[in-house]
C-alpha cells in the first residue's frame, strides 16, 4: 500500500509566509527558507509553496526565492501562483521546482493542462482547486477563492484528470483555517471517482483530522499550513499516531 504523505503548505506573500481563515485576515508565519528547511528536517513528506498575489511581474522574483527555498530540501518541492504558461514552468523547474500548481489559468485556459503534460510529463503537473459548497453544490472559485465560477468541482475534477493532471490539490474554502477538519465527503467522492491522487487541504486542527481524512476522506496526501507553522501539531507527532493507527506512513 502507498504510504499517506504529510504536506506542509506555505503560502507566499511579499516574500513571506502568511496564514489566514477562509482565505482571508492574513497574519505572518515566517521566513519561507527558515520553514522549508526545517519542514524538511522534521520529516515532511513534501513541500507546497503557493505565491497567493504572485503576478506575471514578480515571476523572475518568485524564482531566485524558490532557488533559495530548493536549496534546503531534499524532498519533493510544488510550487504555484501566477502560473500561466510552459515558459512559467519551465524557469521554476530550473529553480529547483519538481512540481508546479495551476489554478486560475487552467480553468481560464484549460489546454495548458495538456500543454503542460506534454512537456514536463503529469507527474509534474498539480491543479489546484478552491471549491465552496453553494446550496449543496461545491462551485469551484478562483483568484484566491474570490470569483465564483459556474464550474462544479467533480465535473471539473475529471475533465482536470483526463486532460493530464497527475494530481489533484482539493481545498475546501468553507474549511479553511477553521480547524474543524477535512471535506471528508467530497474528498471520498473525488477518490471513487478519479485515479489520480487528490491532496486534502483546508480544515486541519489536530491529529485525528488527518487520520480521518486518510479513513473517511480517502484522501492520499494531507496539506496543513498554520498548525505546522505555529508548531500546534509536531510532524513527528503526527506521523507516530498515524502509523499506531494502521495509516501506512514515511516515518
Amino acid at each position: 500500500m502507498l504510504t499517506k504523505r504529510i504536506i506542509p503548505c506555505l503560502d507566499i506573500k511579499n516574500g513571506r509566509t502568511v496564514k489566514g481563515v477562509n482565505f482571508i485576515d492574513l497574519r505572518d508565519a515566517g521566513d519561507p527558507v527558515e520553514l522549508a528547511a526545517a519542514y524538511a528536517e522534521k520529516g515532511a513528506d513534501e513541500l507546497v509553496f503557493l505565491d497567493i498575489s504572485a503576478t506575471e511581474e514578480k515571476r523572475r522574483t518568485l524564482a531566485k526565492l524558490v532557488l533559495n527555498v530548493a536549496e534546503q530540501l531534499n524532498i519533493p518541492f510544488t510550487v504555484g501562483g501566477g502560473i500561466s504558461s510552459v515558459e512559467d514552468v519551465d524557469i521554476l523547474l530550473k529553480n529547483g521546482a519538481d512540481k508546479v500548481s495551476i489554478n486560475s489559468s487552467a480553468v481560464k485556459n484549460p489546454d495548458l493542462i495538456n500543454q503542460l503534460s506534454e512537456k514536463f510529463g503529469s507527474q509534474c503537473v498539480v491543479v489546484a482547486i478552491d471549491a465552496k459548497n453553494i446550496d449543496g453544490k461545491w462551485t469551484v472559485h478562483l483568484v484566491g477563492g474570490k470569483v465564483p465560477t459556474e464550474l462544479d468541482l467533480f465535473e471539473w475534477a475529471k475533465e482536470v484528470e483526463s486532460r493530464g493532471a497527475g494530481e489533484i490539490l482539493f481545498t475546501s474554502m468553507d474549511h479553511d483555517g477553521t480547524k474543524n477538519g477535512f471535506a471528508n465527503e467530497a474528498l471520498a467522492r473525488l477518490s471513487e471517482e478519479l485515479n489520480i491522487p487528490i491532496i486534502a487541504s483546508g480544515g486541519a486542527g489536530n491529529i485525528q483530522h488527518f487520520e480521518d481524512t486518510f479513513k473517511e476522506g480517502k484522501a492520499d496526501a494531507a496539506l496543513a499550513a498554520s498548525v505546522f507553522h505555529f508548531k500546534e501539531i509536531e510532524i513527528s507527532d503526527l506521523k507516530n499516531s498515524l502509523k499506531n493507527s494502521g495509516i501506512p506512513v514515511r516515518i
